[in-house]
């Protein structure tokens, strides 16, 4: 089963990372891919709860299936996708870095695929979805609001 996977340390609070990564309704507000993120069911905070989110024509909807906040993680699902795969399940998990003040931040995925297609899309998780949606949290947690 394909693991895309990126990291990232954010130089700022952890409690400051992990709001805007726990909030599952506002990622649109720092992944710079996306268009707009719904929630059509529940609330951000709720498992079980569904979001949509477009990114130009296309369209996702994901259902949060774990929320942790002990250990800062939050697991979600694709209900619908563009993407040729079945069975994809991420997780982002937001770590202190004790020695320093600062945040890891870790999103991964699992999922299913014909074999001709993970060659590309597990690249493309890990770079345009996941390091690309780090970078610009790291920024938008870091900058004033």
């Amino acid at each position: 089963m394909p693991k895309p996977y990126a990291s990232v340390v954010i130089d700022a609070p952890v409690d400051d990372v992990w709001t805007w990564v726990r909030a599952f309704g506002g990622i649109a507000e720092w992944h710079p891919a996306l268009d707009s993120c719904v929630l059509q069911e529940g609330d951000d905070h709720t498992v079980g709860s569904v979001r949509r989110l477009t990114s130009g024509d296309a369209v996702f909807v994901e259902r949060l299936t774990a929320l942790d906040d002990a250990a800062r993680t939050q697991t979600y699902e694709f209900l619908e996708s563009p993407f040729p795969v079945r069975d994809y399940r991420a997780t982002i998990r937001v770590a202190p870095v004790t020695s320093s003040g600062a945040t890891f931040v870790e999103w991964w995925a699992d999922y299913e695929a014909d074999e001709t297609e993970t060659g590309w899309l597990t690249p493309f998780f890990r770079d345009q979805v996941f390091a690309a949606g780090l970078a610009e949290l790291g920024a938008h947690v870091t900058r004033p609001h």
